[in-house]
């Protein structure tokens, strides 16, 4: 990337550029912010530089970043809270005279912005990644398993938001996003916040989950009592739209043409207005969504890529996360014991969550 964009070096500091080039560490502090609290600085010929002040260079190299892999560089606190250019300069100080510099998003109009171009290096996991992505997918899809096990009705959406953190944090994943929404909510918003609204009888469980860097998002779905026929009905086809997104998201698959096969999920499925009521997912890995399937979007799919679908009709959604694979999607959300929904697309059976009923434990 460096040479082909004619750099020098880049600077790094967003958390998930700093997690996705240290192999899951983290510059993190403030995490209601993208800028994290040290930089790493690579230059063209591959060296590699670690920029922190003087009140946290000490503790990454102790226990974030190993000096034979990063050579550290301080700043003090006062020069770095004066100016931007303070970084800058040191960063400079390293590089060959006139070679240009650039970043990801640091907050100053003299460097050119490369966030784009580092994306696309990000897209592709490597195997360690890949595994990294496994277990925490596997742990996520546990996390909520273990936290349906333990909620009652009667609860409300903040207590049983509590409980699937709790269940999460126990696993060493921090929680992004916690979506709840308990019976008219779910209908109302795609997004239902956790409120002190009470469950009664049907729930809806979202997170994107974070450990290493590498995020998973996934939705469950519980009912109280006895699931509704039109629940279940609902539920089947946003199944359906989910398979076909699995069957298609293949090396070389355009966003476009995924958002299509949606639609035209959708339809077949007699739910054709429903994929304008929310997006359908996308890209994942260091974020939540690198990008989204839409109709204008010309990004398309790699191999050992993440994934993350989240096809929803009104009143139910389903959501896994995955990865690209020779072999075709690999879903690594999964919980065990949890009920599925079996679609077979082209004599490939395809697996998506189903609904726990706490009366039966039967899927939709």
């Amino acid at each position: 990337m460096l040479h082909s964009e004619g750099l020098g070096g880049v600077l790094i500091n967003a958390q998930h550029n700093f997690a996705w080039l240290t192999g899951g560490r983290s510059n993190g502090i403030d995490l209601s912010r993208d800028n994290g609290a040290a930089w790493l600085l690579v230059r063209r010929d591959g060296k590699r530089f670690l920029i922190a002040n003087n009140i946290e260079l000490h503790r990454m190299v102790a226990e974030e970043l190993a000096t034979r892999d990063f050579e550290p560089l301080e700043v003090s606190w006062q020069d770095e809270k004066a100016s931007p250019d303070a970084v800058i300069r040191l960063a400079g100080s390293v590089l060959p005279h006139g070679a240009e510099l650039a970043a990801d998003i640091f907050p100053s109009n003299k460097l050119r912005p490369v966030e784009s171009s580092i994306a696309q290096c990000r897209y592709q996991l490597t195997q360690p990644e890949i595994e990294r992505f496994r277990s925490l997918g596997g742990d996520a899809g546990k996390a909520l398993g273990r936290a349906a096990s333990r909620i009652t009705p009667g609860n409300s959406e903040i207590e049983i938001a509590n409980a699937v953190r709790s269940e999460l944090s126990h696993r060493g994943i921090y929680a992004v996003v916690t979506l709840v929404g308990a019976d008219d909510r779910i209908e109302q918003y795609r997004h239902p916040v956790p409120t002190a609204n009470i469950w009664n009888k049907n729930l809806l469980v979202a997170v994107c989950a974070r450990r290493e860097g590498l995020i998973v998002s996934l939705t469950r779905i519980v009912c109280a009592g006895e699931i509704s026929p039109e629940l279940h009905r609902r539920t089947e086809a946003a199944a359906a739209v989910n398979a076909a997104l699995y069957s298609a998201t293949i090396e070389g698959a355009k966003a476009s043409g995924l958002y299509k096969i949606a639609a035209d999920a959708y339809a077949a499925q007699g739910f054709a207005g429903e994929i304008d009521k929310h997006h359908q997912g996308g890209a994942c890995g260091y974020r939540t969504r690198d990008w989204v399937a839409h109709p204008a979007n010309d990004e398309f799919a790699r191999l050992h890529q993440g994934f993350a679908w989240n096809p929803s009709i009104t009143g139910t959604k389903t959501e896994e996360t995955g990865v690209v694979t020779a072999d075709g999607f690999e879903v690594v959300t999964a919980t065990d014991g949890f009920p599925i929904i079996s679609t077979v697309i082209e004599g490939r059976e395809y697996f998506s969550p189903g609904i726990l009923s706490l009366s039966k434990g039967a899927s939709a």
